[in-house]
């Protein structure tokens, strides 16, 4: 196994817990999830020994690829933790129970789609609204003024539960101009009285702790000799053919 993951591993840890110093937080209060989107299976394996659990793919056919792949998982590690990252369409609602936690429903349909799996299985699948906060035409995500009317109408569906926000920064050198970005999200969640934030990735993630992150998606900066921004989210997802939302 490549010791790059262990090392990197460290290396992010530490830049959260002084990106929490800086904004007055508790490390503890941040969660690293490590995007393994496109890595060899002994990297990640690596990752695991290291003592990273939480990881996260962009397409369901990706995912079981991959946990097909790792087979029993690193000898004495913690068993890894899921999460979908990527767009998901409505006909993949079928396969998505094992995954601890949704970050991009975006409709009204797709948690129709989840509520109604879920009924089948007496499972609630844990969920984050994906908003598109910059607007980008390329991105998927709710609008910012839509939000609240989406959360009424999924409180009504009693097999998904939304327990934050998620949003992707537009792609730039200069971190800074995602923190706008990231405190717009901040203020909706908080205006909404939700908790989760899921917002940074390898590029811009320190300034997104700053700004009040709970989770953090990261990938290339865990897998990568010199951290490049791209790679943790490459969107259209499962299955998707429109416009790419790729940071």
């Amino acid at each position: 196994m490549s010791p790059l993951p262990h090392r990197a591993l460290t290396e992010v840890r530490e830049r959260i817990a002084a990106a929490c110093r800086r904004a007055g937080r508790e490390p503890a209060t941040v969660g690293l999830v490590a995007v393994t989107k496109g890595r060899a299976p002994d990297d990640v394996l690596a990752l695991l020994a290291a003592g990273q659990h939480v990881l996260a793919e962009n397409r369901v056919q990706d995912w079981r690829a991959l946990v097909d792949a790792l087979g029993d998982g690193a000898p004495g590690a913690t068993p890894p933790q899921w999460h979908l990252i990527g767009h998901l369409q409505r006909n993949k609602a079928r396969f998505c129970r094992p995954f601890a936690l949704i970050h991009s429903l975006d409709s009204e349909r797709l948690a129709r789609a989840l509520d109604e799996e879920g009924a089948k299985h007496d499972h609630v699948f844990r969920t984050l609204l994906q908003v598109n906060v910059s607007g980008e035409a390329s991105k998927f995500g709710v609008a910012a003024e839509d939000v609240e009317g989406l959360l009424d109408r999924v409180a009504a569906l009693p097999h998904v539960e939304v327990a934050g926000l998620m949003t992707i920064a537009p792609y730039h050198d200069d971190p800074e101009r995602a923190r706008p970005v990231f405190a717009s999200l901040r203020e909706l969640a908080r205006d909404l009285g939700l908790r989760e934030l899921s917002m940074g990735m390898s590029g811009d993630y320190e300034v997104a702790v700053e700004e009040g992150a709970t989770l953090v998606r990261i990938g290339s900066a865990l897998f990568e000799r010199a951290g490049a921004a791209d790679g943790d989210e490459a969107q259209p997802g499962v299955g998707a053919s429109t416009a790419s939302t790729s940071t």
